[in-house]
């Protein structure tokens, strides 16, 4: 099997088992039952993101063989990602209590960790700074708060899915543009996975992705841009640029509710593509408008701090603000 093989291979188990899935929920009624807090209307199959699950984990052996991915990323991944998933297939299934989810998540973070080639690095206005022990724990934080999060956010039809596919290919993009063409393969790969998924999840969704598929995106997503910055520690930042929607929504969200004292751990729809779902009446003016902002302002500006050499912190403060303001107009973490 050749690379443009294992690709396209990659891309066809994901649609045939998202179809399978649909098919397994629906004889199980496994169905995502709209309530007070849903931003759907009608029951959907749920779980289907276990198809991306497989399709991505199951290529990386075959990918490291022909020398697509490095050995550390094949291990951490498959421990760590695979864990997270296996949890999040669970929850689904049934319930499992949060401080056991968390403590699962830390574990795979310490996984993750293990295996990248180098601590933890940060570039900070032009200087390098190698943060040793200090970098493991913010990276371990980063690690759970970003799984956690694409959790939170995969809410409405297709935003998800489009999230993780435009975040893969801009990097794909920044790594070619920066001479480090074969670190493409791994995000390419799980571009495709999600591909495969997002014919069932496009809006009107046929199949909710489940917490089996966020919580693995989340976290497979952020050990991707950690592994970047073993090669170039800039690149962690042009990740970070590329996630913003995602990691400004969530997070604006989460500190609104912490201060007015909310459970954090119960669900809620109070996120700002959420408002925005509702204020429009539907979801893929949502999903393709966050979709724009990634390709057409997120992108860009990750382009020039990585290939440019604009300063990595302003180049998040100039990405983040208008995202910011959007989260305040969309009343992000406000209560009903």
């Amino acid at each position: 099997m050749n690379h443009w093989m294992l690709a396209i291979s990659v891309l066809l188990l994901s649609f045939v088992g998202t179809a399978a899935l649909r098919r397994y929920a629906i004889s199980r009624s496994l169905m995502d039952v709209p309530n007070q807090r849903s931003s759907h209307s009608a029951p959907t199959p749920r779980g289907g993101g276990v198809a991306i699950v497989l399709a991505f984990l199951l290529s990386l052996p075959i990918a490291y063989g022909l020398g697509m991915v490095s050995f550390e990323l094949l291990v951490g991944s498959l421990g760590a990602s695979g864990l997270v998933a296996v949890i999040g297939f669970l929850d689904d299934h049934g319930h499992i209590a949060a401080r056991w989810r968390l403590l699962g998540h830390f574990a795979a973070a310490a996984w993750a960790l293990y295996w990248l080639s180098a601590a933890p690095q940060l570039v900070v206005f032009g200087t390098t700074y190698d943060l040793s022990v200090l970098g493991y724990l913010l990276a371990a934080l980063y690690l759970v708060w970003m799984l956690n999060l694409y959790n939170f956010m995969d809410g409405i039809d297709g935003l998800a899915s489009l999230q993780a596919i435009t975040v893969c290919v801009g990097a794909c993009m920044l790594y070619w543009g920066a001479g480090l063409g074969h670190l493409a393969w791994a995000p390419a790969l799980l571009a495709l996975a999600v591909a495969g998924f997002l014919v069932w999840n496009f809006p009107p969704a046929r199949i909710f992705m489940g917490d089996a598929g966020s919580g693995f995106l989340g976290l497979q997503l952020a050990l991707l841009s950690l592994h970047a910055m073993n090669a170039s520690p800039v690149l962690l930042w042009g990740w970070i640029i590329l996630m913003g929607c995602f990691i400004v929504d969530a997070t604006f969200t989460l500190a609104r509710r912490l201060v007015r004292g909310d459970k954090v751990y119960e669900a809620h729809r109070s996120h700002a593509y959420q408002y925005a779902s509702r204020q429009l009446g539907q979801h893929r003016a949502v999903s393709l408008a966050i979709t724009a902002i990634n390709i057409f302002w997120l992108l860009p500006i990750a382009a020039l701090v990585v290939l440019a050499g604009f300063d990595a912190v302003l180049g998040v403060v100039i990405a983040y603000a208008p995202l910011l303001w959007l989260a305040i107009r969309f009343k992000a973490g406000q209560k009903e």
